[in-house]
């Protein structure tokens, strides 16, 4: 039977989500404490998360043996044997042709950082910023918004023919001491989001515009090249 599950991982412990020869991933893992159940399976992931990037909810499908009914139980055991660095949230039976990743519609991302000094209990998890301009962040974030060709917000060397994507909604807010970039888009390149983030937090500190945005986004110009440090992004919502 297909299974649809939610999971959340700890990025800063696994060399990316997707299975990579000789070494540890989210995907070598779930593996692993299947084959304790002595389950030999493929497993389809929503999206690829690379190397300290995490998740609150991502989701995967793979075929089970249809003699676990009881998925509650079967969660709970699961979670007892998997690396604690996964937590399994719920399992849920779902059509044939349910697909993780070409059934997703859309799918939301999350970028944290603070103002706060960072310590050694949080810095895999948050970006330091020492100075934060709400408002010209908050006016910029807008122009993400919309069908572009992202190919100026890719990381330089990676494979993709396709580099259109739309951002159907991008805003940046506050909670508590925490500053949260959060875009919802249908799909991303790699490394896209940490470019657009890279690049607010440059318009942030004065060093570029808003209208330098807007020349890369339009392919005029490519200003800014370097993705933002992986440890404050968090994979947070795939949408059905």
């Amino acid at each position: 039977m297909n299974l649809k599950f939610t999971i959340s991982y700890d990025g800063s412990v696994f060399f990316g989500s997707q299975k990579q020869p000789n070494k540890n991933t989210v995907e070598d893992e779930l593996l692993k404490v299947f084959k304790t159940f002595n389950i030999d399976t493929k497993i389809i992931l929503s999206g690829r998360t690379d190397k300290d990037v995490h998740a609150t909810k991502q989701v995967f499908n793979c075929e089970i043996p249809s003699y676990w009914t009881d998925l509650k139980k079967f969660k709970t055991i699961l979670n007892k044997r998997i690396n604690p660095s996964i937590k399994i949230h719920k399992i849920e039976k779902v059509s044939d042709d349910f697909h993780s990743r070409f059934s997703a519609k859309r799918r939301v991302y999350r970028y944290l950082i603070t103002q706060k000094e960072t310590n050694p209990f949080n810095q895999k998890y948050i970006l330091h910023c020492k100075e934060i301009d709400e408002d010209i962040i908050k006016e910029a974030i807008k122009e993400f918004i919309g069908a572009y060709d992202f190919k100026y917000f890719f990381k330089t060397g990676s494979e993709k023919e396709n580099t259109k994507r739309e951002i159907f909604n991008a805003k940046f807010y506050k909670y508590k001491d925490i500053y949260v970039f959060r875009f919802e888009a249908n799909s991303y390149l790699r490394s896209q989001i940490r470019l657009m983030v890279g690049f607010l937090l440059a318009i942030n500190e004065k060093k570029l515009t808003i209208t330098d945005l807007k020349q890369q986004l339009n392919l005029q110009n490519h200003i800014f090249k370097t993705p933002i440090l992986a440890n404050g992004l968090y994979l947070a919502q795939i949408k059905y």
